[in-house]
């Protein structure tokens, strides 16, 4: 029933930028904690941003002052702006709610940062 999909990852280099979107369908995005995982390889997937139904907005240390999470509540959307990208973001990043559930993780979309 729910749906998260991911999009907008690629190939970039190191210092460049990145936008991530994140599709939802059997899920109200403005009344849920939202949320950005990534995975990188060999590593625990880890929370890298999530944004709360008022609007609140956290970031992981690694992120913080780089990435900024949003939501578009008429298009059931979420963002993710990636700013100044290093080669330690490389990761397949996701969408969830936060906790997250399990049934609800997608593909993932993969970002590659090279130096």
């Amino acid at each position: 029933q729910v749906r998260l999909v991911e999009s907008g990852g690629g190939l970039v280099q190191a210092g460049g930028s990145l936008r991530l979107s994140c599709a939802g369908s059997g899920i109200i995005f403005s009344v849920n904690v939202m949320a950005w995982y990534r995975q990188a390889p060999g590593q625990q997937r880890e929370l890298v941003a999530r944004i709360a139904p008022n609007g609140i907005t956290n970031y992981a240390n690694s992120v913080k002052g780089r990435f900024t999470i949003s939501r578009d509540n008429v298009k059931n959307a979420m963002y993710l702006r990636m700013n100044s990208l290093n080669p330690e973001d490389t990761a397949v990043y996701y969408c969830n709610t936060n906790p997250a559930y399990h049934d609800y993780w997608g593909q993932g979309t993969q970002v590659t940062v090279s130096s």
